[in-house]
């Protein structure tokens, strides 16, 4: 798990004052020394600097009390006074700030992906979406990379009967993000989904040119593309969905199937020239039923030796649905979670990707 918390070093003790001086009165020099000049030696900590913000001078500019005895004491003094953050608030603050990290690379690509299926892929993919989208001012989108069937469109209430085939069909048109709107529906939180075709008997094969054209398009007018991909590592789309790739979200049931094929698909990865993919990825620990004598400690410490961040997400009826996601439907520990795994996928955000596009 990557620990957001800050490091503190230990502060190492002060030295004596020599003999026979009081430590109010200065020291004779050190021999070799002139008056005035400052011996050599390691360098005085500097003072701290508090910044001079708003933020931090203005005890009324603290963020309104969510809930609890501070939104109790606020509202008993007439919302004049606020007080100090919780660590809990603190850590939440800290994630969202996370989250929100603007992309240096003007654009950033994540892959979210299984090697088995039914784990929540697509709903994974559905919840970082919106979680992301709701959190920061640019446009996020997720679009339906599975070479058969794709599920993504249901996750969204459906705006448009377009899909990724008319919009490949429509790509030389496509000039302005008024054109490549069309094509989405957006949920609730302003994340835009890019759907794949519903019907088995009509959809055609994705492959790796197909997912080129549409990367290159929707690099134009969105800060942030998130694609659903399908189980198999070696269909068409695959190759080129982790060539462009800045990043992966591997999601695993937590059971000792899914945990096994999630651990293969690392080694794949490893094995296939993606060794840098495998060890910066997220692996998402999903929880689809109440209870589980699988040992989510060691789970989680076998995922934490070989990657970036290792995220549980709970149980929750809402997503047992299988329909809309919805973020306001979701329990506060599920919120919690889709928060910390859009935090840890914003901790790449900040950097200057190499890999070539």
């Amino acid at each position: 798990m990557t620990d957001l918390s800050p490091q503190i070093r230990p502060v190492p003790p002060t030295a004596s004052a020599p003999s026979g001086s009081s430590p109010d009165s200065p020291s004779a020099p050190p021999p070799g020394t002139h008056p005035g000049e400052r011996p050599e030696g390691p360098a005085e900590a500097a003072p701290e600097t508090v910044p001079l913000t708003a933020e931090h001078l203005l005890t009324n500019r603290r963020p309104e009390p969510s809930g609890g005895w501070r939104r109790l004491v606020w509202q008993l003094s007439g919302r004049r006074f606020i007080p100090a953050e919780s660590a809990a608030e603190m850590e939440r603050r800290t994630l969202i700030a996370h989250a929100q990290t603007p992309v240096a690379s003007g654009h950033q690509r994540i892959a979210v992906m299984s090697l088995k299926g039914g784990v929540g892929k697509t709903t994974t993919t559905a919840a970082l979406g919106n979680t992301l989208a709701s959190l920061r001012g640019d446009r996020v989108i997720a679009i339906d990379a599975n070479p058969d069937r794709g599920t993504l469109g249901l996750k969204v209430k459906s705006e448009t009967a377009a899909t990724i085939r008319t919009f490949l069909a429509e790509a030389p048109h496509i000039v302005r993000y008024a054109d490549a709107r069309a094509f989405t529906s957006q949920s609730p939180a302003r994340l835009e989904i890019l759907a794949s075709d519903t019907d088995p008997a009509v959809s055609e094969a994705f492959d790796a040119e197909d997912y080129r054209t549409v990367a290159k398009l929707i690099e134009r007018y969105y800060s942030i593309c998130i694609t659903d991909c399908g189980t198999g590592l070696l269909h068409g789309a695959m190759g080129a969905t982790l060539e462009l790739a800045d990043q992966i979200v591997l999601v695993t049931l937590v059971a000792v199937d899914g945990a096994n094929s999630a651990a293969a698909t690392l080694d794949w990865l490893n094995a296939h020239g993606h060794a840098e993919l495998a060890k910066d990825a997220i692996v998402v620990l999903n929880a689809v039923e109440p209870k589980t004598d699988v040992d989510m400690t060691l789970l989680e410490r076998h995922f934490a030796s070989r990657c970036r961040a290792v995220i549980r997400v709970p149980y929750d009826p809402h997503l047992k649905e299988g329909a809309e996601v919805d973020l306001t439907r979701l329990r506060p520990a599920t919120r919690g979670a889709y928060l910390r795994l859009a935090a840890a996928a914003g901790q790449a955000f900040g950097l200057h990707l190499s890999r070539s596009r």
